[in-house]
């Protein structure tokens, strides 16, 4: 056909033996040169074709669910405490399972285990906050027991009639089973003998893309006359996401004086956030949205308690379907909903058990709340610091063990002139000291190989490593040592993998911590050492200029300045390059705050003269 190159790329490469039987010339590569080929095949004259080969990730998912693909016995975890929140890992996996985890050192990264697909390509990111587990399986939370007759005792709720039809919206997100609502409900109105439409708007599932699936029910088929739910015609909305169920397409379907709304309420992040890691979900404006366009709003944090419960958030959906069938929103019959449920065949146990926790926590939370506390309770964070005291108490105690009590001091001093200008010059305000309080422990808190090392060995990584896995794991360590790692065609350090015995070289070398800044630093003499301790030096300075300046016109610009560090993250050459950045804007801000009202440009006159 006259094509002039051909090549195969695949993340397995190596399945293809020498005589794969494709047409001379044909080369075969790994996924990971995806760049490097593209760029050959643009050079290249003529027509050329690159075939990829992969298995979606969302199928991969099914498959192995059914057994009927590959699962390798390994898992990745981030350890947070080490984590930049620089994105790296999502710039380069594109995936949606590394989501975001809000601590109180600012927002950083997790991996749903859950939805994760076993890729591995978050582990291309440039920071040594990755660890790859072998052997564990992933923790099943044993709740504490219910009562035996908990769920036999239930009431049989009211249904609603079918004298006209019965409208349902159901919204979420692709890959969580929402389609599945739809046609177990659908299944179940079928057994029943009633009539049934469903419209179902998938989106891309490995994407977070939103799904809406448009259900009517009548007491005949003939009764329906279109399968789209109307304009604020909708009886009932199941959200299975937040962002989705609160989307001005899902709201126009609801009414003040009809809908109800039973919604998880646990944020799933967009696929937005592999593009921007600062990206504002508004969650507290979609909460406000759905109560001003429904008439009731039931919200429960579906996704947390079926996964402590069940252990997959993937039974999320039937308990949200059990919840709205309790409270009498569902126009079937728990037969016909149990018998769907089993003619569906998949993970039939688990749906049924979902689907009668949603009724329990529908008619009697308190129950649910005692089964999954004594779970939930050991593995919840501290809560996130607000008032400037408790901040710098917390970053107070974090310098100390980080160096030692001078250094903490050094910080707190700083903080205390702050606050002591700014109630001088701003009275009633706070914001400039908070900010302060938080980049300049940001900056001081640096994540040299003492650092990184102490936050693997304080104790928390393997509190963390022992809540999510059980049996016993094997750990590889994922890291670019400066003086070791080999160097990509870009020049930047490539991650190396480091065996078990790396904890035992952490604990050696966290209690080298004092050597930190002496001669003897050895890490201390590279260029991104040196650059974080003049970072410390330049922001003390500019501190102290902020405050010989500030007035209650210029303090949210103060401010501003004070914030740039939250810019500043990552490891190596991702925080070269976000560094760069963060200085721009810093130097164009503090150009602002040197001189508010810059000399006008001077006028150009210009003559317009019509065309003849």
């Amino acid at each position: 056909e006259g094509v002039s190159r051909i090549v195969v790329m695949s993340d397995e490469p190596d399945k293809y033996p020498a005589d794969h039987g494709f047409a001379k010339g044909v080369t075969v590569h790994h996924r990971d040169h995806l760049d490097k080929i593209q760029k050959e095949l643009r050079e290249t004259p003529g027509t050329t074709v690159l075939i990829y080969d992969q298995t979606c990730a969302a199928e991969k998912r099914r498959r192995r669910k059914r057994g009927t693909f590959p699962d390798p016995d390994k898992r990745v975890m981030i350890n947070d405490a080490v984590c930049e929140g620089c994105g790296d890992c999502s710039t380069q996996s594109n995936c949606v399972s590394v989501q975001p985890v809000e601590t109180e050192f600012g927002r950083k990264r997790k991996i749903d285990q859950s939805s994760c697909n076993k890729d591995f390509s978050c582990l291309k990111g440039f920071c040594p906050s990755f660890v790859t587990v072998y052997g564990g399986k992933l923790k099943k939370l044993q709740a504490s027991a219910t009562p035996a007759d908990a769920f036999a005792t239930l009431p049989d709720p009211a249904k609603p009639n079918l004298e006209q039809p019965y409208n349902i919206l159901i919204t979420g997100i692709g890959g969580t089973g929402i389609i599945t609502i739809g046609a177990v409900v659908g299944m179940a109105a079928h057994l029943e003998g009633l009539g049934i439409t469903i419209l179902d708007q998938p989106g891309l599932a490995q994407k977070n893309g939103a799904v809406m699936s448009h259900m009517r029910l009548g007491k005949t088929q003939e009764s329906l006359h279109a399968v789209r739910v109307a304009t604020a015609s909708a009886h009932l909305v199941l959200g299975g996401d937040l962002i989705v169920s609160a989307t001005n397409e899902a709201l126009s379907k609801m009414s003040p004086d009809l809908t109800a709304v039973v919604l998880n309420s646990q944020l799933t992040p967009t696929a937005g956030f592999t593009l921007n890691g600062d990206i504002n979900f508004h969650e507290g404006d979609h909460h406000d949205s759905l109560k001003k366009a429904a008439k009731a709003v039931h919200a429960v944090d579906a996704s947390k308690i079926a996964t402590t419960l069940l252990g997959d958030s993937i039974a999320t959906n039937m308990f949200i379907l059990g919840f709205a069938f309790q409270k009498g929103l569902i126009p079937v019959s728990l037969a016909a909903l149990t018998r769907a449920i089993e003619l569906n065949g998949a993970a039939v146990d688990m749906n049924k058990k979902a689907f009668a926790w949603g009724r329990l926590m529908a008619h009697d939370p308190t129950q649910v709340d005692a089964a999954v506390k004594p779970v939930l309770e050991p593995l919840q964070p501290e809560p996130i610091a607000e008032t400037l005291g408790d901040i710098v108490a917390k970053r107070v105690a974090f310098l100390t063990d980080y160096q030692n009590v001078a250094y903490a001091t050094r910080y707190e001093a700083l903080v205390e002139r702050v606050k002591a200008a700014e109630s001088d010059k701003v009275p009633g305000s706070v914001a400039l000291s908070k900010a302060v309080a938080k980049y300049a422990f940001k900056l001081m808190a640096y994540k040299d190989e003492y650092e990184v090392a102490r936050l693997y060995t304080n104790g928390d990584f393997l509190k963390k490593l022992k809540a999510q896995f059980d049996g016993d794991v094997k750990l590889e360590f994922n890291l670019a040592p400066p003086l070791l790692a080999p160097k990509d065609d870009n020049g930047h350090l490539t991650k190396m993998r480091f065996g078990p015995w790396m904890l035992t070289a952490f604990g050696l070398l966290a209690k080298l911590k004092g050597l930190r800044g002496t001669p003897l630093d050895v890490f201390g003499y590279t260029h991104e050492r040196q650059t974080e301790r003049r970072l410390i030096a330049d922001y003390f300075r500019i501190v102290d200029e902020l405050t010989t300046h500030l007035t209650p016109a210029n303090l949210a610009l103060a401010v501003e300045i004070a914030s740039i560090p939250e810019h500043i993250r990552g490891f190596g050459h991702v925080k070269e390059k976000n560094l760069k950045t963060a200085k721009a804007k810093e130097a164009m801000l503090l150009a602002t705050f040197r001189d508010p009202n810059p000399a006008a440009p001077p006028r150009t006159t210009v003559r317009l003269e019509a065309a003849s």
